[in-house]
Parts: C-alpha cells; sequence; structure tokens
C-alpha cells in the first residue's frame, strides 16, 4: 500500500490494476494462486520443473564443498524425483518437496535490453530456482512472468538489479509457450557522491553528508511540529513519503527523478509532468547510475514552489498550521488573509510548505511565543530598551495606512530622531514581537501583525522584560 500511495501522490496514476480495476484481474497474487498452481503443473509435466526433496542442509553441504573447490556452485539434483516410486521413497523419508526449474547445464542466452543492448547469459551459471516451496506458496520470479503474460506486458522496464532475474522469467516463459516481453533495465539512484545503490538503511551513513543531513533536519523540524514521531524507520528522504510529509511537491520531486538517469536534451532541466510524459523516451536513459543529490533536489523544489501562484502556496501551506494545532479547523477570512500574507512575505524562504512553521509569530498567542533568551537580554533588558521601545510604539500608533513602505519610513525617522542606527530599532521591536532576531522583514512583520497586535505586545514585552532592567 505505501508504494501505491506514493505513485498516487507523486502523480504517477495506472489505468489498469489494484484500486483501478480492469479486465486482467484480480490484481494481488494472493487471489491468484490458482493460475500460478496451474502454471507450476504445466512446468513439471513438460518436464522444464521438477519437485526436489533436497534438505536446507544439503543444499548448504554442496555449496559449501564448491566453495571449498573453488568452483561455481551447481546443484547436483540429487534428490530430484524423476519417477513416481522417487517421489514415494522421499515422502517416506519424511521429506517434503520444492518445486525447481529444471535449467539447462550449457549453452547461451540473449537477451535484447533495450537500454543495455544485448545482454549475454550463460545457462550454466544459473541456478535450478526454485518455483514452489514446500509449503505450496511459490516465488516471485513464477508469479511475475505468469502474470506479464496473463496481463498482456509488453515491457518491463525495471531496476537493473532485476536483470539477473531475467533468464529465469524468460525460461519461465517460453516453457510456458509464451513469447518474453521486451525489457528495458533502468539504472539505480546511487547515494550521494557515490556510485553504490542508495537504501532505506543506511540513513546513518548519509547523514554524514552535510546536505543530507540539512534536508533530514528540516524534515525532522516539521514532523516535529505537527507532532509525528520522526523514527529513522518511518520518516527517511530515501523513502517518497518523506517529501509529502514535508511539504514537497510532486512535480518537483518527479522532475528531479526523472533526471536520474535520463535527459531530455543537453540543456532542458526544468519541465512540467505533461512535458515530461510527451518527451520520455528509452533511448536517452543511460546506463551509469546518478547519485542523489539533495542540494539540487532541494533548488528544483524552490523552483517549482515559486511558479505557484500565491493563493496555491498559501493552500499548501495550511494543513500544518492546522496539524500543529496553530489555526482553527474551519478559516475564517481573517485567518486566511494572515496565511496568504505570511506565504508573500516569506517568498522563497518558503522552500517547502511545512516551513511555514517557521513562523510561530503570526499564529500562536503571544504568551506561547519561546523567546530567546539571549536576545532578550541583549536587546529588551539592556538600560533604557524599555523607554526606546515605549518611544517606538508612539511613533507606530500614528502610522497610517500601517504598511511596510510607511512603517519603514516612520521608523527610520524615529531613528534619526534617536540619534541611533536603524537597527538600533528594528533588533529590539523584533525580540520583542517575535521573540527572536531571525525572521520576516520587520516592516512586512508590523504590517501582517497589524497596528493593535503590534501595540499589545509591545506593552506585554515591557512589562515583561522592562522590570528586569530595573532591577
Amino acid at each position: 500500500q505505501p508504494i501505491l500511495d506514493g505513485l498516487r501522490w507523486l502523480g504517477i496514476d495506472w489505468d489498469e490494476g489494484p484500486e483501478a480495476g480492469g479486465p486482467c484481474g484480480p490484481y494481488h497474487q494472493s487471489q491468484r494462486r490458482d493460475i500460478y498452481a496451474a502454471a507450476v503443473e504445466s512446468l513439471l509435466a513438460s518436464g522444464k520443473a521438477y519437485k526436489d526433496f533436497a534438505a536446507p542442509e544439503e543444499i548448504q553441504a554442496e555449496r559449501e564443498a564448491a566453495q571449498a573447490e573453488k568452483r561455481p556452485f551447481v546443484y547436483s539434483r540429487r534428490f530430484m524425483a524423476e519417477t513416481p516410486e522417487d517421489e514415494a521413497r522421499f515422502r517416506a523419508q519424511g521429506r517434503l518437496p520444492v518445486v525447481r526449474l529444471k535449467i539447462p547445464r550449457e549453452g547461451k542466452l540473449v537477451i535484447h535490453d533495450l537500454i543495455r543492448g544485448d545482454v549475454e547469459f550463460d545457462w550454466s551459471q544459473e541456478q535450478d530456482h526454485v518455483i514452489r516451496r514446500s509449503d505450496g506458496s511459490v516465488l516471485y520470479h513464477l508469479a511475475s512472468a505468469v502474470d506479464d503474460h496473463a496481463m498482456g506486458i509488453t515491457h518491463v522496464i525495471r531496476a537493473e538489479e532485476h536483470l539477473s532475474n531475467t533468464p529465469r522469467q524468460v525460461f519461465i516463459l517460453q516453457a510456458l509457450g509464451h513469447e518474453p516481453p521486451q525489457f528495458a533495465h533502468l539504472p539505480f539512484v546511487a547515494e550521494p557522491g557515490s556510485k553504490t545503490k542508495l537504501s532505506k538503511r543506511k540513513l546513518e551513513k548519509y547523514l554524514k553528508n552535510r546536505d543530507f543531513a540539512e534536508l533530514m533536519d528540516l524534515g525532522r523540524g516539521i514532523a516535529r511540529r505537527i507532532g509525528l514521531a520522526a523514527s529513522d524507520d518511518l520518516f527517511n528522504p530515501v523513502v517518497v513519503d518523506f517529501y509529502r510529509i514535508v511539504g514537497f511537491l510532486p512535480e518537483a520531486v518527479v522532475n528531479y527523478l526523472a533526471l536520474l538517469g535520463w535527459s531530455l536534451d543537453d540543456r532542458t532541466e526544468h519541465f512540467s509532468r505533461r512535458e515530461l510524459i510527451a518527451a520520455f523516451s528509452l533511448d536517452r536513459v543511460n546506463k551509469a547510475p546518478a547519485a542523489f543529490d539533495p542540494k539540487k533536489l532541494m533548488a528544483f523544489q524552490q523552483r517549482h514552489m515559486q511558479q505557484l501562484p500565491l493563493a496555491e502556496r498559501a493552500e499548501a501551506a495550511i494543513p500544518y498550521l492546522r496539524q500543529a494545532g496553530w489555526i482553527p479547523a474551519d478559516l475564517g477570512p481573517e485567518v486566511h488573509e494572515r496565511v496568504r500574507r505570511v506565504v508573500e512575505a516569506a517568498g522563497d524562504r518558503l522552500r517547502v510548505a511545512g516551513e511555514i512553521l517557521n513562523y510561530p509569530e503570526f499564529f500562536l498567542p503571544y504568551e506561547q511565543l519561546e523567546f530567546d533568551p539571549k536576545a532578550a537580554e541583549k536587546h529588551l533588558q539592556a538600560a533604557g530598551a524599555a523607554e526606546l521601545l515605549a518611544r517606538a510604539a508612539e511613533t507606530l500608533a500614528e502610522v497610517e495606512p500601517f504598511l511596510p513602505a510607511p512603517l519603514e519610513e516612520a521608523l527610520h525617522k524615529f531613528a534619526e530622531n534617536e540619534g541611533i542606527k536603524i537597527g538600533g530599532i528594528i533588533h529590539p521591536l523584533r525580540v520583542a514581537l517575535t521573540g527572536r532576531t531571525v525572521g520576516l522583514g520587520l516592516f512586512e512583520t508590523l504590517a501582517i501583525l497589524g497596528k493593535s497586535e503590534v501595540a499589545a505586545r509591545l506593552e506585554a514585552a515591557r512589562r515583561r522584560f522592562g522590570s528586569r532592567a530595573e532591577q
């Protein structure tokens, strides 16, 4: 289900299959056991498969002997039931059979891969792979090959690590009298700065990469604010769901992933999903793996995010504010407008939708804001700080309209009259209003909070910190 959910989120839909239905169902292997059982019986009847009664430890002993003699392991087939009498004898010993493919011991198989060209396999290097366990359940290779034919699959496009599986699947299809589909094996996505396959189980290793660690820190911060337990097993930048949770745009993720091993031309990097569908072809897929680059992925995300209309960026941010409990479920026009204005003021600093949670000062009650103690001591508890803020509050109360440009003009005049640099009032005001020294531009912050909220916060800051300055 997570795979289907991830595809849905990315906008990669399917015409037929699980959830969509279609004429070739059922689409769950657990519901196709009779189909697989019939295929196994057909392979047994044609001599392309056999019942094997070897115990696992007996197979392992043969494997170890081959290693000791430094020769390739090839199963001896000494526990193959060639006749009903063999089967009866093995069963009398308490043995239960698996079913194995009877792979040729000589000759070669050449497969034309649409990406890699002709690929040659030596049958003598192939094993008699198990296709049915002793409990009657079938293995992936049998089910996959049978389903490909039954569902009319013409092209099998998959990761290159499945290339080695191809001979046994071609053998199954041909043994059943079916024409194999065309194969195309895609390069895998490699670790950052490496040619080793990316794996969700190596998160600790990847966190030593600065860009990867920054991406993970971003995600953990957002997850923490919306109340998600960001465990490494479930919350991992190697997993698609990480990007959905954090607030990446699916269009940006698809755009970036498409370029890991494929290119439209030598110039074009940014395109929509529709443009990708129109342009994609297997002949421009590379054979070599491409390394995952968190920094480049974020650059794609930022570009796609900034191309969205303001209203859509605001809508993308709202679910995070709701999940964090910062805004009510039923948005009134005032709250909706505040979200829009914060998103607009944040501009390209809002790289992913979840980063709206970097601005609690616009959504939390003032008494719930966390104050940076060092910033408060420096800007609010210094000698004369309370009086300076009181005079600034009087100036701000006279500004009309309460918009960024008039506010900037008024505060520059205020600083000039006070004989201080503009930073001498901007920093105290920012800390008094938001509890910290960083955030959106001060003039935008003032305008978004509004005149009455600014006045109330400055008075609260004076009461909270001014008395300490007098001590």
